[in-house]
């Protein structure tokens, strides 16, 4: 069980810090909630505390493996469908898992296609919350402005 203070990541919507426990009757059931205050995009985020392993919820990433983040963010481009509505739904796959080098890995492919010409709308969209997901992760295990994540995660690429 998380506690107040503890970092963790929410799968498809980032890092961020558990800054309190509040109890909340919504649709007429009583709960406990996290509040998950996420600092980039600065979000306030409620999870129900009794739901933490069903939604994916886990412990940010150790320094190390921000190495192996760095090392997907520049390798080579996996292989995609040509098809968008394949290769969305290949990469929301991805995105769901809330493992942070699946996620480098699509924001690695979708930059790069990107540069190449332009994406889809959903494709963008995804980009932008993928972005934000690894962004969000690298500004807390490296205790970073979202200024120099971003950068990182640019000049990686």
């Amino acid at each position: 069980m998380y506690k107040i203070g503890d970092k963790i990541v929410y799968p498809m919507h980032g890092a961020g810090t558990i800054d309190h426990i509040e109890t909340k009757q919504i649709l007429g059931e009583v709960r406990d909630y996290f509040i998950l205050s996420i600092p980039y995009g600065d979000m306030k985020i409620m999870i129900p505390t009794d739901k933490c392993e069903e939604i994916g919820i886990r412990d940010i990433v150790k320094v190390n493996v921000m190495e192996s983040v760095v090392t997907v963010l520049g390798g080579k481009s996996s292989e995609m469908p040509s098809n968008w509505n394949k290769r969305y739904r290949e990469n929301m796959d991805k995105l769901k898992t809330g493992d942070i080098l699946k996620v480098a890995e699509v924001v690695r492919n979708l930059m790069r296609v990107e540069q190449k010409k332009n994406l889809s709308t959903g494709e963008k969209k995804m980009l932008t919350n993928a972005k934000q997901i690894l962004v969000s992760e690298i500004m807390l295990v490296k205790g970073i402005g979202s200024k120099e994540a971003e950068k990182l995660v640019e000049e990686s690429i």
